[in-house]
């Protein structure tokens, strides 16, 4: 979104960054021509977080994670690591 001279002039009295400008447009609450990003809010987007990387750290302990789907329907899923082109057909195959 474009900005105003105005806008770089407080956000700069305010020591407010532009990364904080895109958070609070991003995840604050419409109120009438404002968006406003509060403590409460902030927290249940800080309690996500926690929730998110802790799922992200057992994908990434597992080495990723595969889900087969087919026309919006999940079929299985497996652990990237799980599959290995040397398992099909033994090391020695010939294709």
């Amino acid at each position: 979104m474009a900005r105003t001279r105005h806008i770089h002039q407080r956000m700069s009295q305010r020591s407010i960054n532009s990364h904080l400008v895109d958070l609070a447009s991003r995840f604050g609450t419409d109120s009438g021509d404002k968006v406003v990003l509060d403590r409460k809010n902030t927290t249940a987007l800080l309690k996500a977080m926690d929730a998110m990387r802790k799922d992200l750290l057992a994908v990434h302990a597992k080495g990723g994670i595969v889900v087969v789907e087919q026309n919006g329907v999940q079929i299985t899923t497996y652990a990237l690591n799980s599959y290995a082109r040397s398992k099909v057909g033994g090391p020695h195959a010939t294709h």
